[in-house]
């Protein structure tokens, strides 16, 4: 059918561009309905079809997850990423979203419990529809995770440094592992730059995380220039810590390895203190605290002790300067900003990359995507995906701790250090590619503690 002329072009400048095109939408929203009277008279086109054709109605947003504590012992640490997540995706939803799609954060508290963390994943997953989880903290609350994701074929985006000896292929992994993290930091430490250490002793909170960490830190120490001279753990929210330095004076550590985690590291600082240790002879190196840990512990008590970690706020680079920038613009000028909120911040970046590459929010087409390698420019630098083992390659960089609660970064590692989340000396026989084979399981390793 051929429709009769009805309108004549018409000449607008360039400053009529919108009453351009109300006249182009009119006019097709006339043909349609010409078009569709020619099929049936008597039927009535539907207000949202009629939203569709002109454009006029946007498609539904995608939800995604956001999983952290808010509550218990863990939220003075994961409220932090909650934010930048959500900072992330409301960049992302401003530059126009994925896939011409918003995204719709689904925010749930894990409350520091693994139960409601794997509680929280299936109802994000089941009643919500996510097709990802930005979420995570302690090692304890992933794995708890793990099952209900795998089960589903969904995707978890887990941003913390931790300890390796795990490679899910629905999950990827933003942190540090302990061969880009604590292992070469132990090398600088017994360094003449690190203070030519050799005597370290290990202490951290009682679960999965320290206990393989300091396996592996064990057993990397064999034949090298520096010995474990003790080791203890202590339940989440410790506060008397008297005995545990008793133990440290007394084997002439001269350096303390704390994978200590969350509210006890209050205690921990205080009664290094009041035991009269100094950090000059005897620092604590943390791997588990950030600039936003600081804060809760007087700052005499923490300075001229070092952590490190791949991102400090004092990294003097404009991507890092822009992304302190823009958060303490939201959520104010006094808010530090740390390392795993880096990671996640930018592991929302990187999940859009590998759906726009994919062209499908699908989680088996994103990790398709992800599994033949993607990238993307972060505030640390460059984040780079495994597409083996589904780690993050990583810079490291030490810092000190300075009186104003931030870091002084003293050393930066030349390149990107690749994850091995199996080291061949802790994990004999094991090792993991998902692009071909998947996980090769070794001997059964026991960890002691």
């Amino acid at each position: 059918m051929v429709l009769p002329q009805v309108w004549k072009p018409i000449s607008l400048a360039a400053g009529s561009r919108r009453v351009q095109h109300c006249l182009t939408a009119v006019l097709l929203l006339a043909g349609v309905l010409i078009c569709l009277g020619c099929v049936e008279q008597s039927a009535n086109p539907s207000p949202e079809l009629l939203e569709q054709l002109i454009g006029k109605k946007e498609p539904p947003p995608i939800p995604v997850g956001v999983l952290f504590s808010q509550t218990g012992s863990m939220s003075i640490s994961e409220t932090q990423l909650k934010h930048v997540v959500i900072q992330a995706i409301d960049e992302i939803n401003a530059a126009g979203g994925v896939l011409g799609r918003r995204l719709e954060p689904i925010i749930e508290d894990g409350r520091t419990r693994e139960d409601i963390f794997a509680k929280r994943a299936r109802e994000l997953i089941e009643s919500r529809a996510v097709p990802v989880i930005f979420g995570g903290w302690r090692s304890s609350d992933r794995k708890a995770m793990l099952p209900i994701i795998e089960q589903a074929d969904a995707l978890l985006f887990y941003p913390l440094q931790y300890e390796g000896n795990e490679s899910s292929r629905n999950v990827f992994y933003g942190g540090m592992t302990p061969n880009q993290q604590v292992l070469p930091a132990l090398d600088w430490f017994m360094s003449p730059e690190g203070g030519s250490r050799q005597r370290v002793f290990l202490v951290g909170s009682d679960y999965v995380f320290p206990w393989t960490v300091n396996h592996i830190v064990r057993k990397y120490l064999e034949g090298k220039g520096m010995q474990v001279v003790g080791e203890q753990y202590v339940p989440f929210d410790h506060k008397d810590f008297d005995q545990v330095y008793q133990a440290i004076k007394a084997s002439n550590a001269d350096l303390i390895l704390s994978t200590i985690n969350g509210q006890s590291n209050i205690s921990f600082f205080r009664e290094y203190r009041l035991q009269g240790l100094d950090p000059q002879s005897t620092p604590i190196f943390s791997t588990s605290i950030g600039e936003a840990g600081l804060r809760s512990i007087p700052a005499a008590l923490t300075t001229g002790h070092y952590a490190a970690w791949n991102f400090f706020q004092s990294l003097d680079t404009q991507s890092a300067r822009a992304f302190v920038r823009r958060f303490q613009d939201e959520y104010g000028s006094d808010r530090p900003v740390h390392d795993p909120m880096e990671s996640a911040y930018s592991q929302v970046y990187l999940w859009r990359e590998a759906v726009e590459k994919a062209g499908s929010f699908a989680a088996a087409d994103v990790r398709k995507i992800l599994e033949q390698g993607v990238s993307v420019a972060g505030p640390a630098g460059t984040v780079k995906v495994d597409p083996k083992n589904h780690h993050t390659y990583k810079l490291l960089r030490i810092g000190r701790i300075l009186p104003n609660q931030q870091y002084e970064i003293l050393y930066e590692s030349p390149d990107l250090l690749p994850p091995d989340p199996y080291p061949g000396f802790a994990f004999p026989g094991w090792s993991c590619d998902w692009t071909a084979g998947g996980l090769q399981a070794g001997p059964a390793v026991e960890l002691e503690h």
